[in-house]
């Protein structure tokens, strides 16, 4: 039985079905909710399946040390790094009304949820799944919660071994299978070298009963291209406005012409990519009509002749005659018609 993932009435993640495209459009929309709709807006012009964001109760995720550490990173939006994450962090009200837009706008909307607080939250908002982001690959308390509310969940993998994702499949496998684990790596860009794609392959063994895909931080399109070659049906990029713009997470987003193009070269690469049967494509008539091989004789036979592998040689033939591959078949075989040397033989020349 084929795996399928259910998202919403409109999706249906697995085998068969289109790549799901996500635009992680996570805080690259400055604490703004005007540029969050821009954003909302881009994403769905540039052919995207769904926008997510991440939803966070500062509280819950980070601890007063945490919230109170001085932060002078050139990214930073305050003091700490308590302030820098309020400024970014958009209220529940913001969520509804960017859920609304995203509505309008006929783009799925969800977000990741960052604490238990935050999950509830977007329970309520009834979103289509619910990401879990690699920094909570191994917060197993999290992640059980998210599982019990029987929405489904797409699941980052980054920072973790594959102990550690085992147990993230075992531990929403005891509630059910409506969830898909996304190849990732946790570095902002990551380098080429840690990559390691082969991981779809390996994830696609281990976990066959559910949907693999690839949350990707590298920069550039090819590996995210890559990843769909492979096997990944659910792909999830960041996106931005302005790569130059504040921000940690800009530089290795993609900016709209880069995510459409993404997008498109997805679509193709699936329509390229076709089913696993091999057959004699219509649009190969042409050339086959031109260069296909034919049998001719290799020399002038007579009626009665007996073929034998000398007296046959395989061309390129006007008119065409039997296929070359049907060589073996009329050995030894009699011919009822003269046949002049070079002549293609057909089937009406030989008993």
């Amino acid at each position: 039985m084929a795996v399928r993932l259910q998202i919403g009435t409109k999706y249906v993640l697995g085998k068969d079905h289109p790549t799901f495209v996500i635009a992680e459009i996570g805080q690259n929309h400055q604490g703004d909710v005007n540029i969050a709709k821009k954003l909302i807006k881009t994403a769905k012009d540039c052919g995207a399946d769904c926008v997510k964001f991440q939803k966070t109760c500062l509280d819950e995720k980070f601890n007063k040390a945490a919230l109170n550490r001085p932060y002078n990173s050139e990214h930073s939006w305050g003091a700490t790094y308590g302030d820098h994450k309020k400024y970014l962090e958009l209220s529940d009200e913001d969520f509804r009304e960017l859920q609304a837009f995203a509505y309008e706008m006929d783009i799925l909307f969800t977000a990741s949820a960052m604490d238990s607080n935050s999950l509830q939250f977007l329970k309520s908002l009834k979103v289509p799944f619910i990401k879990i982001g690699s920094g909570d690959s191994n917060n197993f308390i999290l992640i059980k919660e998210a599982a019990a509310t029987n929405i489904p969940l797409i699941i980052s993998t980054g920072m973790q071994d594959l102990k550690g994702v085992r147990k993230m499949y075992e531990t929403v496998a005891e509630f059910h299978k409506k969830f898909a684990l996304l190849h990732c790596v946790s570095a902002y860009p990551t380098p080429l070298a840690d990559v390691n794609l082969n991981v779809i392959n390996l994830y696609k063994e281990e976990f066959p009963d559910i949907v693999v895909g690839y949350s990707g931080h590298e920069l550039g399109i090819d590996v995210t291209l890559a990843a769909v070659a492979l096997g990944a049906k659910v792909i999830e990029r960041h996106i931005t406005l302005d790569k130059h713009q504040k921000g940690s997470d800009h530089k290795c987003s993609l900016e709209p012409k880069e995510f459409e193009t993404l997008v498109k070269k997805i679509r193709d690469l699936e329509v390229a990519l076709g089913k696993p049967v091999k057959v004699f494509q219509n649009s190969e008539i042409s050339c086959f009509e031109k260069l296909g091989k034919s049998i001719v004789a290799a020399k002038q036979l007579k009626k009665g002749d007996v073929l034998k592998l000398d007296a046959l040689k395989i061309k390129v033939a006007e008119p065409k005659g039997l296929d070359a591959s049907l060589i073996g078949s009329i050995i030894g075989k009699r011919v009822i018609v003269d046949i002049a040397e070079d002549e293609s033989i057909n089937k009406n020349y030989i008993e």
